[in-house]
């Protein structure tokens, strides 16, 4: 990582969904280079046990609250000179099955946020768009003004975030960016509950010798992104100083695609190193999942280019820091 101590040294920095999985990763880092870091979270997703290693630093606030309440959300904001907006309800699944709830908290709650934020003064309004944005858009790779329609009310909530964040510029001349993240993975990601993600889910099926199920052939691809690029990101939002960089959205990712069946591989080979049973764990093939985009590979040009990124972990490689961690932790 970057040394970005001296820019964030005493800065006041909300992270709302901070206890969360890129929430708590993302107070981790700040709190190390000096920040002061405010968690909002109602942990309704978000876990205690995230927040273990900062729940007693001196630098470190936590307010147990909702961001569909709007007096909280007042609350949080003040004196803050940034805010990091990852509170969400993830997952498209989820918003299928209860798009009312995924509505109220993905559109209520982040207008909320931006309402409470302008109203703080807070210098710049960073938050968590997302790749499912792109819709049935089929170009490849993602470039952030080529979208299509959005596949689930998950997407439509996220699409939704984008115009708010461009009205408050025009309306409040008031600063965002967002970040389209791509299938985010990682120590700290959450493998239980029905709305897992792929990752965390297939590692301790694998670690438990049970066979995790792909839904379809196997071939749809990710441009799946390790945790420690997406904290580089979102550093890189609240410290740049190049002003076309703000009220942006921009791709967050490594710019590589894997297909399902190459992950598996990778799992079972990057595993086996601690288990050598686990090669032998044989993967089943489903159906379809409803909403799911069947492949996705980001341009990062545009960050690269306004926000000098420079991601430092590849899919596999992150991918082996992530095994290490879950078997160290989780075994």
């Amino acid at each position: 990582m970057q040394n970005f101590k001296n820019t964030l040294e005493n800065k006041n920095i909300l992270v709302t969904g901070g206890a969360g999985f890129i929430g708590s990763n993302l107070s981790e880092e700040l709190l190390k280079l000096g920040a002061k870091v405010t968690c909002l979270d109602n942990f309704s997703t978000g876990r205690r046990e995230n927040l273990v290693a900062i729940i007693n630093h001196p630098n470190y606030t936590l307010i147990e609250g909702d961001i569909r309440d709007i007096e909280t959300c007042h609350r949080a904001c003040e004196s803050k000179d940034f805010v990091l907006h990852e509170a969400a309800l993830g997952s498209v699944p989820r918003s299928i099955n209860d798009p009312i709830t995924s509505n109220d908290v993905n559109v209520g709650g982040f207008l909320n946020m931006l309402v409470s934020s302008r109203d703080a003064g807070v210098k710049r309004f960073v938050y968590a768009a997302s790749s499912s944005t792109y819709g049935d858009s089929e170009t490849l790779p993602k470039v952030e003004d080529k979208i299509g329609r959005p596949l689930s009310p998950y997407a439509i909530t996220k699409f939704v975030n984008e115009l708010y964040a461009d009205v408050f510029k025009k309306t409040y001349d008031f600063d965002t960016i967002g970040l389209r993240y791509f299938n985010v993975f990682g120590r700290k990601q959450n493998p239980g509950g029905a709305y897992a993600a792929v990752i965390p889910k297939f590692v301790m099926q694998f670690m438990n010798y049970e066979s995790p199920v792909i839904n379809g052939g196997g071939e749809y691809s990710r441009d799946f992104t390790y945790i420690d690029n997406v904290i580089l990101m979102n550093i890189l939002a609240i410290t740049t100083e190049n002003t076309e960089a703000l009220n942006q959205v921009y791709n967050t990712a490594f710019g590589e695609r894997t297909t399902l069946n190459d992950l598996v591989q990778y799992l079972k080979e990057y595993l086996s190193e601690y288990d050598p049973k686990i090669a032998d764990v044989e993967v089943i093939y489903g159906d379809y999942r409803k909403g799911d985009v069947p492949h996705s590979l980001a341009s990062i040009d545009k960050a690269k280019s306004l926000l000098s990124y420079n991601p430092e972990f590849s899919m596999k490689n992150g991918l082996k820091e992530a095994v290490k961690w879950y078997w160290e932790n989780l075994k």
